[in-house]
């Protein structure tokens, strides 16, 4: 796990952005959608429409008796900024030794920084494995458990969950790796297409989605 490329690396922050103007698209009525995260603007439920495309194909890629549960899409830059300081603030408390540089680099496992993050593209999901009913699959953690209340069970590759656990991961990221989706490390749940981390892991020139507003 120490050769994971953050979010916040260079080699990430730095490739720039070519937008190609493609709208956000509303997951609601097309895949399974959970409403935890919801807003009263309903932003958590849209995506890039060619991320949701790819979604579509996934979805027919898994097992019969699976299906992908959208948690989170478009995330407004408000709430992200917020969510990043608010975990910055949690290991600051916890690491007082933390430089800020570091604290930067640390928070950026479970949150991205506003500059680089792909939520506020509509370029991310944060999603998971359900049953035909509905009901959510064992992962090995809960969607958005933190490095530190998980002991790193958060990392897709993390040893310290179930088999069954460890089975059902594997699904996920064959159905979403054969539509084309990347997925952050650190995150079992977070996938990605057309961010710029996507662009460094498949080797892109460019990004295609940056930041945009949700309407």
């Amino acid at each position: 796990m120490r050769n994971i490329v953050l979010i916040s690396d260079p080699r990430v922050t730095s490739i720039p952005v070519e937008e190609s103007g493609e709208a956000l698209a509303d997951v609601r009525g097309v895949l399974g959608v959970d409403a935890r995260l919801a807003d009263p603007a309903g932003a958590y439920a849209h995506l890039r429409a060619g991320l949701l495309s790819r979604l579509q194909d996934a979805q027919r890629q898994l097992p019969y008796g699976y299906r992908l549960l959208v948690v989170e899409g478009y995330r407004p830059p408000v709430l992200q900024r917020r969510y990043f300081e608010e975990y910055k603030d949690e290991l600051r408390a916890t690491f007082p030794e933390m430089s800020p540089d570091e604290l930067h680099v640390a928070a950026s496992r479970y949150v991205s920084p506003i500059e680089v993050a792909p939520h506020t593209a509509g370029a991310a999901v944060d999603l998971t494995l359900a049953a035909e009913d509905g009901t959510e699959l064992d992962m090995g953690t809960p969607v958005n458990a933190n490095p530190e209340e998980s002991d790193g069970a958060c990392y897709t590759a993390a040893p310290n969950v179930s088999a069954g656990a460890r089975e059902h991961r594997k699904i996920l990221g064959a159905a979403l790796e054969s539509a084309g989706l990347v997925n952050y490390p650190t995150e079992w749940w977070h996938w990605s297409y057309g961010d710029r981390y996507w662009a460094m892991t498949t080797g892109a020139r460019t990004a295609i989605y940056g930041p945009r507003s949700h309407p």
